[in-house]
């Protein structure tokens, strides 16, 4: 492991939230507990069929309701064609969507907007617009979108940027790495494993919700729960054709996000209802309408086979991937892109690879980002196949694993093959620690005493399982964030980032970064983040980036403030600017001579060679260093019902210096138990028609606290040269986890693969029937 390059004071330390007394306390914080004067309340009418084509709609009993102020329909709204996936510019995602069309596409696509006085009124008045439809045959399953003389889900001439709409696929990506077939054809053993997953809601407690109104010089406002403030502006000044400079988003705390937000769904609309009628306007997703017509994870169909040799090295990988994009191609390319960029790396030993797959349109709920972006997908069938290629070669799977994984100083093809939507970018590893997680981990769980064993209790049959896996932190050479510091009076500190904090205290972790830097405590840097007209640019959260990149930022924008304080500092010190240190809010030279920080700024403000002292930074990553996690877990399987009880999990991550580590801890605990409900319980149940059958948490079946298992969280620290104060990132990798290392843990109690999730009782009641005959 490289070395620290110096004791850290304020990172790795556990500090309080920056944002923690006023949540605690209930303050209003969030984007509803802002209440104004004459707000109007919208109201979405959506589609009861998957596909059909609107031939007339009436609004006129709806506009003579008393207290309906203003109907959106196709008719009187913009037909620009965007993108709703809150990506950089160029998206590499398909236009695809309008506001309004006279098309549907899944049920629940939106067909009128109702703004009214109250939302009781709103509700009133959609039940009254009249609509007609012509039912189109659907498309719901991937397997029958692209089948000769299947239905066209985007006929439309105008929408850009789909592989190939006649064919419903959205999206294609090919890449070769050696020669697979001849890596197969020098193998002594293959496996081959077909994995399918289910469609799951990110269920963030908070819905999605956005107000709007104008300001006082006539501009629009979106105050929005958001992640991706930016690209809302960009994506809302395109949609509705006004310049951007006439819109301001306000991202305030956010009641959970999860990769749902990472998306453009309600801005355009309340922000034409507030230009045309002048009044503030709030729409609330509710639950139904959340699990229906937000976002979901995409169901995927993912075949990998391996090829080995004798002694367990690789020689050859291939992995396919049939995406299920749903009704819209949002984010469509780049997850079906990461399902194998962010595995296939992993086993760089493996001289021969090859990464296929498409991106299908189904008349179905609209897949979007979610923590794991693809990668969650791939190391399912990866890390099964991996154990069953163990149990074939009579090897330990962790022997298997540690022989042919990626180590420090090594690179490998894929990275520079497949990036996300595009060509990747050259990397080697700089750090990593997974050896010492799969070591810590092994000997927390028990593996060598209890592997293989089947302890048995009742009805109960005890098993354990392990995974590995590595993610990526930003997105090199595309993402981009800035940061501004500007310095005050009394030695303390304004911290302006345009990052944004989902709740998972990145206000206070990039405060870390530059308090460390400038030699103060925490409590000195104030935090202003995510305010399109006060704080610099930055892509947002997502892609694992904003530790890292927005970090970056935040360090460089420090740096040049450190450097500032030090040449104005060196007159009063009688000293050379470079030998100054800043430390407990003073510089101090090498002989012990200090000054307060706020005598520094004093002079600068108003004494000699007066400015400001203060600085804006970016940083453009060139790389994307990889965080490593080992997953273990030990399962109860129940013979007679199938039920599947998670007894213990164990984590063993190497993200870098862990700038908070109990930050860095709760956010592998929230990924895994979101892990934990997807591989187990949760699962959107589609009907017939098309229509989500379970749109409740009554019905769909999240983990609560008595669900949560004992888990064992182990930061196994690295150093990584190339990231702020040597982190990694840390938010997404956990929830890879899971799937696969339940699905080995169950194998090793009752012998059977599981190979379609959740893993419910009848699931595994069944195939342990199969299995038995």
């Amino acid at each position: 492991m490289a070395d620290r390059p110096k004791r850290f004071v304020t990172v790795g330390k556990n500090l309080r939230k920056v944002d923690g007394t006023a949540l605690i306390t209930g303050k209003p914080e969030f984007v509803a507990d802002l209440q104004l004067p004459n707000t109007l309340h919208v109201k979405i009418l959506g589609s009861p069929y998957a596909h059909a084509r609107i031939t007339s709609i009436d609004v006129r009993d709806a506009e003579a309701m008393p207290g309906v102020v203003c109907v959106l329909t196709h008719l009187n709204t913009p037909a620009t064609r965007h993108t709703t996936a809150g990506q950089g510019y160029p998206e590499p995602s398909p236009y695809d969507t309008r506001m309004f069309e006279n098309k549907v596409r899944f049920v629940g696509d939106r067909v009128a907007a109702v703004a009214a006085e109250s939302e009781a009124i709103a509700e009133a008045a959609l039940k009254v617009i009249r609509v007609d439809y012509e039912e189109l045959p659907a498309v719901l399953a991937i397997d029958e979108a692209r089948v000769d003389g299947a239905p066209v889900i985007h006929d439309e001439a105008d929408s850009t940027g789909i592989y190939d709409a006649g064919r419903n696929i959205v999206a294609d990506v090919d890449i070769d790495v050696g020669d697979v077939a001849a890596g197969f054809a020098e193998s002594d053993e293959i496996v081959e494993m077909t994995c399918e997953t289910q469609y799951a809601q990110h269920t963030p407690i908070e819905t999605h919700v956005v107000l709007s109104y104008l300001d006082s010089a006539n501009r629009l406002v979106l105050r929005t729960s958001t992640q991706v403030p930016f690209h809302v502006r960009r994506i809302v000044a395109q949609t509705l054709d006004i310049p951007m400079q006439q819109i301001r988003v306000i991202k305030p705390r956010i009641g959970g996000g999860f990769g749902t937000k990472q998306e453009i769904l309600l801005e355009d609309i309340v922000g034409l209802i507030t230009l045309r009628t002048g009044q503030p306007a709030l729409i609330s997703l509710s639950r139904q309408e959340e699990f229906a017509a937000s976002r979901t994870r995409h169901p995927m169909r993912v075949r990998v086979k391996l090829g080995a040799n004798s002694d367990g090295r690789l020689n050859a990988i291939e992995m396919e991937a049939t995406s299920n994009t749903g009704a819209y191609g949002s984010h469509g390319l780049t997850v079906l892109a990461n399902t194998g960029s962010k595995t296939l790396p992993l086993y760089n030993k493996a001289p021969h690879a090859h990464f296929y797959g498409q991106a299908i349109y189904t008349n179905l709920p609209v897949g979007g980002a979610y923590r794991g972006y693809g990668a969650t997908q791939g190391y399912y069938p990866l890390e099964m196949a991996m154990d069953e290629l163990a149990v074939r070669l009579n090897m330990d799977p962790i022997d298997l694993r540690t022989l042919n994984h990626i180590r420090v100083g090594e690179t490998s093809p894929i990275f520079e093959k497949l990036g996300e939507g595009r060509e990747g970018v050259s990397q080697t590893v700089k750090s990593c620690e997974l050896p010492r997680c799969i070591e810590i981990g092994a000997e927390r769980i028990g593996w060598a005493k209890k592997r293989g064993k089947r302890l048995k209790i009742g009805p109960w049959v005890h098993g354990v399982g392990m995974s590995i896996m590595m993610q990526g932190s930003g997105i090199p050479e595309i993402d981009m964030a800035a940061a501004t510091i500007k310095m005050n009076e009394d030695g303390s500190f304004n911290l302006l980032i345009g990052a944004t904090d989902l709740g998972t205290g990145s206000d206070t972790i990039l405060a870390q970064i530059a308090a460390e830097v400038l030699g103060v405590p925490l409590t000195k840097m104030l935090v202003t983040s995510s305010d399109t007209d006060y704080t610099p640019f930055d892509v947002g959260a997502y892609a694992s980036s904003t530790t890292y990149v927005s970090g970056m930022a935040v360090q460089k924008a420090a740096e040049q403030v450190r450097d500032q304080i030090r040449a104005v500092a060196a007159p009063l010190l009688k000293a050379e600017a470079e030998r100054l240190e800043l430390r407990d809010d003073a510089v101090h030279d090498p002989s012990g001579d200090q000054v307060s920080l706020a005598r520094v700024c004093q002079r600068a403000m108003y004494e000699t060679d007066q400015f400001q002292i203060g600085a804006t930074a970016s940083c453009v990553p060139t790389e994307s260093p990889p965080p490593f996690l080992a997953n273990f877990a030990e399962v109860a399987v129940n013979t007679e019902t199938g039920k599947v009880k998670v007894v213990h999990y164990v984590a063993a991550v190497d993200c870098g210096v862990a700038i908070n580590p109990h930050m860095a801890e709760g956010q592998m605990e929230g990924a895994i138990v979101n892990g934990i409900g997807y591989a187990l319980t949760e699962e959107m149940i589609l009907s017939s028609k098309g229509r989500v059958r379970n749109p409740s948490f009554f019905d769909y079946k999240i983990p609560g606290m008595l669900d949560v298992p004992p888990m064992d969280i182990i930061l196994v620290e690295s150093y990584e040269p190339t990231g702020p104060m040597g982190a990694k990132s840390v938010g997404e990798i956990g929830i890879n986890g899971p799937i696969p290392t339940i699905a080995n843990a169950i194998y090793d109690a009752v012998g059977v693969r599981l190979t379609e999730t959740p893993f419910t009782p009848e699931r595994v009641l069944n195939a342990m029937k199969a299995v038995s005959g």
